[in-house]
């Protein structure tokens, strides 16, 4: 049981989506470069950017959460995303005094959960990052092309592409190319043609990554995938902040 609704208009620059689940049994999560920030039945917690795969615990009952899109969790969390990357931290290790407080809050109302990433978030916009993962997601071949004709130094953009999304280029392309597997999947016709569809060199190479990332071979993965809390991709085509 899970359910994702669509942010309001004042958050939607930041998150992708609102989301419910019933909490029921376990659920493998494999990575899909997105922070969420989640109201369980006993503490309000940040799941940071994952770079394996998690498995929920059993037992933990509803879950409301908020999904930010890539590079935007620190703009309501006022931390580095890469400290948190595979990371799972309560809001008071995150914020102490003033994040039990909000954790209170929360657990009596976990609907209010928008109203406090909106109460959070900050101004702080960066375009050419925006640009970049944007150009991750949709499929270029090499984080190189991505970067080609961008103004930014190289360099100084790979730096702040890790502290606001968690983990470098290189890392989220793999993320990216293997959620498009997971978007692609209901329709290939075997695991040459998901290979090729979600732009892998080759099915090795498709191998390869999901192994690393999901911890299965293709084969266990992919035929499978329905019990799987795998977030499709979708193109980081982001309103106009207002």
């Amino acid at each position: 049981m899970y359910h994702e609704a669509t942010p309001p208009a004042r958050l939607r620059h930041a998150v992708r989506c609102l989301w419910w689940s019933a909490g029921e049994g376990t659920k493998p999560i494999v990575p899909d470069g997105c922070l969420d920030l989640i109201v369980a039945a006993d503490r309000v917690f940040v799941a940071g950017p994952d770079t394996g795969p998690w498995r929920s615990a059993p037992g933990t009952g509803a879950l409301h959460g908020v999904r930010f899109r890539p590079g935007h969790a620190p703009r309501v969390l006022n931390v580095a995303a890469d400290e948190l990357r595979d990371q799972r931290v309560t809001l008071p290790d995150l914020w102490g005094r003033h994040g039990a407080g909000i954790t209170d809050l929360l657990l009596s109302r976990p609907a209010a959960l928008g109203d406090v990433v909106a109460e959070h978030l900050t101004e702080r916009l960066d375009p050419g990052l925006d640009l970049l993962v944007a150009r991750l997601t949709t499929g270029v071949p090499r984080v190189s092309a991505a970067l080609s004709d961008l103004e930014t130094g190289e360099r100084q953009l790979r730096r702040r592409f890790t502290l606001a999304v968690g983990y470098g280029p290189a890392t989220y392309l793999r993320v990216a190319r293997l959620q498009r597997a997971v978007a692609a999947a209901p329709t290939a016709s075997d695991l040459s043609s998901l290979a090729l569809a979600a732009g892998y060199a080759d099915q090795a190479h498709l191998s390869r990554d999901c192994r690393e990332l999901t911890g299965r071979t293709p084969g266990e993965f992919f035929p499978s995938r329905r019990p799987f809390h795998s977030r499709p991709p979708r193109p980081e085509r982001l309103p106009s902040p207002t």
